[in-house]
């Protein structure tokens, strides 16, 4: 067999076949499954009871054809009708292994593919408002933004990673009256605390540093000039968290210039030109029913004002017309309503915008839990747990990979005194020490890994190895996937459930430097393309791959 995926080869051979004996089917999907009982075989397909009604045979004659007509292709070693019509494939040697020297041949390439065929997307992520430290939910939004960019990346997709700064908005002028206060409070003035404020010590900080660069203003008379700094000074301290985070952003955002730059009213009066508006109330609405939502939704408010949404409109509007083939959204299950009424706004534009566009990524929450018990509050933000806070205790891999290892609909709990153990349990170590014990048995090899990807595999064959080989095979697949779906949980299931916990398996089971020359360097071969996948899937998380632990 080729280094082409074995199970994407067989299933072409399975369609020539079905091809051969029925040419009168048509189109035919061929589906292939790993067999529940390994004794089954490497596939299993139901591909027969697919076709029997329309080729008018009974299931197990068409299963008896598709075998006939696969006689003697030597990428499969037996095949097996089960029950009503069920095919078992069983690969030949060669096709089983022939995934280690494609591994071993590509190296830091292994797993990349061509799905996005360079188009460009753009993922924009984290989107905090700068008005404190980056919280632990920021974090987790920073960890799956930056892994769903890496993961589109690996499959050919130019990416822009964007953050955008909602700098506008009651939220940065309740900044600014928190920072005014404080600096009164400096120059020995008493006031009352603004009512919806900041009370982190953050601001107590941004308050000394603005007194001390601008002595005419002593008082903080100029509430202008406070939120500019206090703006500037957050943002560049959540860069500051996300550079500890590993986390870089290819472009910036602010969401003020939306309105200065005039294109929240131009999007405004699209939407009005195109009928899709009305007035009731002394407000301006938009009809979002005739797009799904539930009921009409106020775009201006009778005092002028924009709601939430309609900047994110007139920011995607910009986007699409910047030629992005697509976009997606990372943000906050809190922000599930604006999934509609941004898709209303923009279809309702008429410009051409596909249904869908962007797509979005929710994700719940995180509790961090320390010594059995919750963690709530921060030294520095008070009311919160850091980014920072986290990095620190638990290191920046842990933190990257226990933040997307679950489904972004699942609250995250992050257990502080877990992701710190060394021991099995930990899910981060167990992939990373399969690595480390990887790069130990290859040490005391003493010989040159490359050589290695010209090793016979014949004497490979027992059902550790057969286990280990079938994981490597699917790992490109599972790398696509989890760009298509974004969902870089699924490479951290893999890497654990599948290539760690079968190569500690094998570990325990086997020896690999054996006296026989030729079973050894087919080991070695083995494990070495196996921390290659280790390796790169982690790389493709935006987590370390340590050789010593």
């Amino acid at each position: 067999m080729t280094t082409e995926d074995p199970k994407a080869r067989l299933a072409a051979l399975v369609l020539q076949a079905v091809q051969q004996a029925f040419p009168e089917a048509g189109t035919t999907a061929v589906d292939l499954d790993r067999p529940k009982n390994a004794d089954h075989g490497d596939f299993a397909s139901n591909v027969a009871l697919q076709l029997a009604k329309r080729v008018g045979k009974k299931p197990r004659e068409v299963a008896e054809a598709v075998v006939a007509a696969l006689e003697g292709a030597p990428e499969i070693a037996k095949t097996e009708i089960a029950g009503p019509g069920f095919i078992n494939f069983t690969l030949s040697r060669a096709s089983r292994f022939g995934v280690v020297a494609q591994a071993l041949a590509q190296g830091a390439g292994f797993g990349r593919g061509r799905v996005g065929e360079g188009r460009t997307i753009m993922v924009e992520f984290v989107s905090a408002n700068p008005t404190g430290p980056l919280h632990v939910g920021h974090g987790r939004q920073a960890a799956l933004g930056d892994a769903i960019s890496s993961l589109l990346e690996w499959q050919g997709w130019k990416v822009l990673r964007e953050f955008y700064y909602n700098d506008a908005g009651n939220q940065i002028a309740n900044l600014a009256l928190s920072v005014q206060h404080r600096v009164r409070e400096l120059a020995g003035i008493a006031g009352e605390f603004p009512k919806d404020g900041y009370h982190g010590e953050y601001i107590r900080d941004i308050a000394r540093d603005y007194a001390a660069g601008n002595p005419a203003d002593a008082k903080g008379e100029d509430l202008e000039a406070l939120r500019r700094f206090a703006v500037a000074y957050l943002r560049g301290e959540q860069d500051a968290d996300l550079r500890a985070f590993g986390v870089k952003f290819d472009s910036y955002y602010l969401e003020s210039s939306l309105y200065t730059e005039g294109k929240v009213d131009e999007t405004v009066k699209m939407l009005v030109a195109a009928g899709r508006t009305y007035e009731s109330e002394g407000a301006l609405w938009l009809r979002t029913t005739d797009f799904g939502d539930d009921k009409d939704r106020v775009m201006r408010k009778s005092d002028g004002t924009y709601t939430y949404f309609v900047p994110d409109v007139a920011y995607h509007l910009t986007k699409y017309r910047r030629g992005y083939a697509a976009a997606v959204n990372v943000q906050g299950a809190d922000h599930h309503s604006t999934v509609t009424r941004v898709r209303a706004g923009l279809q309702a534009l008429a410009a051409g915008i596909p249904p869908g566009y962007p797509d979005y990524v929710l994700h719940q929450m995180v509790t961090v839990m320390k010594g059995g018990e919750e963690v709530k509050i921060s030294k520095r933000a008070g009311s919160y747990v850091t980014v920072r806070d986290l990095i620190e205790e638990a290191g920046r891999d842990a933190v990257r990979y226990f933040f997307i290892m679950r489904k972004t609909d699942s609250h995250l709990v992050f257990d502080v005194d877990l992701a710190k153990s060394q021991s099995d349990e930990n899910p981060i170590y167990y992939v990373q020490y399969a690595h480390a014990r990887i790069c130990s048995v290859l040490r005391g090899w003493g010989g040159e890994v490359a050589s290695l990807a010209e090793a016979p595999v014949d004497s490979l064959g027992t059902p550790h190895e057969v286990a280990l080989a079938q994981a490597l095979a699917e790992f490109p697949a599972v790398l696509e996937r989890a760009a298509r779906e974004f969902s870089p949980h699924l490479v951290t299931f893999f890497l654990h459930d599948e290539l760690a916990a079968r190569f500690h398996t094998y570990y325990n089971a086997e020896r690999f430097l054996v006296d026989d020359e030729a079973v050894k360097r087919a080991r070695l071969a083995l494990v070495a393309a196996t921390r290659q996948a280790l390796a790169n899937g982690l790389a493709a998380l935006g987590v370390s791959a340590p050789e010593k632990m």
